[in-house]
């Protein structure tokens, strides 16, 4: 008699779908965890970019995935502030995702270009620039532009106009280029442009970041306490069956035992969490309410 046992996950390659183009902190975070995963699982993990709205596009491919080998990176915004945004979302962010490890986190840097101030002087500057100034980020609802609208909320005469974009390398590019002044970004992917002098770090949100001592906090400097963090995570569509969401968690985690894999993430400007899944899904549950309540004091809506 031939007894069938059935196939143990993962039984084909992974997709690793991320929101934004290549090159950017969640497409690093993705292919800093795709070979290491691929050794432990016994598959390959293959990342996919597929910008667009913010990463929005990437996050309802994942939560309408029904393969049980379709992942995705999330990032802030995907999964917190655009369903207070956009009534309109392909996707519920707390009935659509199984939520797994916290893969990253970084504070944001106040970037601006050569030609702007710094320290005390942005801030007294800011509160009589009115509109004339321009910021960037990501796309609305991202951190960098909810980031910048608490920035703004805080200080009296400051309006600069959101311009958006699909990733932080376009955002940076438009800050070498003067097309705008000024961009919340994690300190790591600006490094290089602020070690050669072309781009200025005004503060960091939050306090003091081991990532980054050297920078002054916000609150330092007159803006007032801004309490952001930059972070990537791992999530699954709502169906992924137990076994997978059960071997994806502990694999995941498993992976940033590794010292070697957390030097990586420090040497890109980030700190490696690898949190399980439990953990994430709270923080995410926290910073929803709490971008809900931002959004919805700040008027903000889909432009």
């Amino acid at each position: 008699m031939v007894v069938a046992h059935a196939q143990t996950w993962p039984a084909k390659p992974i997709k690793l779908l991320v929101g934004f183009p290549a090159g950017t902190t969640p497409d690093m975070s993705a292919r800093l965890i795709a070979e290491p995963l691929s050794k432990a699982l016994g598959q390959p993990v293959v990342v996919e970019n597929k910008p667009g709205n913010g990463g929005n596009i990437s996050a309802d491919l994942v939560a309408k995935a029904t393969d049980h080998h379709t992942f995705g990176i999330a990032s802030n915004g995907n999964l917190t502030a655009a369903q207070f945004l956009n009534p309109n979302l392909p996707f519920n962010p707390a009935k659509d995702f199984r939520i797994l490890p916290l893969l990253s986190v970084a504070p944001f840097a106040l970037v601006v270009a050569e030609n702007m101030p710094v320290g005390k002087e942005f801030v007294e500057r800011a509160r009589v620039s009115g509109d004339k100034w321009n910021y960037g980020s990501v796309g609305l609802g991202s951190m960098g532009h909810l980031g910048l609208e608490l920035i703004k909320s805080k200080l009296a005469g400051f309006q600069a106009q959101h311009v958006p974009f699909p990733g932080n390398p376009q955002v940076i590019t438009a800050l070498l280029n003067g097309q705008i002044q000024m961009a919340l970004i994690p300190p790591g992917s600006v490094a290089a442009q602020v070690k050669a002098g072309k781009l200025k770090i005004v503060g960091i949100t939050g306090g003091k970041s081991a990532l980054a001592p050297e920078l002054l906090p916000l609150s330092e400097l007159g803006v007032g306490e801004i309490f952001l963090e930059a972070w990537t995570g791992l999530m699954a569509p709502a169906g992924l069956s137990n076994e997978a969401f059960e071997r994806m968690n502990t694999e995941v985690q498993k992976l940033f035992l590794d010292d070697a894999l957390k030097q990586k993430y420090q040497t890109a400007g980030w700190q490696a969490v690898g949190s399980s899944g439990a953990q994430f899904k709270a923080r995410v549950e926290q910073e929803a309410a709490t971008f809900g309540r931002l959004i919805k004091e700040r008027n903000i809506k889909a432009e």
